[in-house]
């Protein structure tokens, strides 16, 4: 690998890009499972949609708040480190 072409802003910038890439991969399979279940249960039981639907999109509104960090991480990485 050439020295010159990994300069500390080259550095940060793969961080930042895989601090975010990294730190949506887990909210986004997370939030795939959590659609997969919920669909499950409504072909199963299709009279309890409301609940089930409030607490898939109050998880999903969970897994979702983690990639935001990421994303906020990455920001701080890309812009002050």
């Amino acid at each position: 690998m050439n020295p010159e072409t990994m300069n500390p802003e080259t550095l940060k910038m793969l961080a930042a890009g895989l601090a975010m890439g990294l730190g949506a991969l887990g909210p986004g399979i997370g939030i795939g499972i959590l659609g997969y279940g919920a669909m499950q249960a409504l072909g199963r039981n299709p009279e309890a949609r409301g609940p089930i639907m409030t607490n898939m999109i109050l998880a999903i509104a969970f897994a979702e708040a983690i990639a935001i960090y990421a994303l906020i991480v990455a920001i701080i990485i890309a812009l002050i480190a």
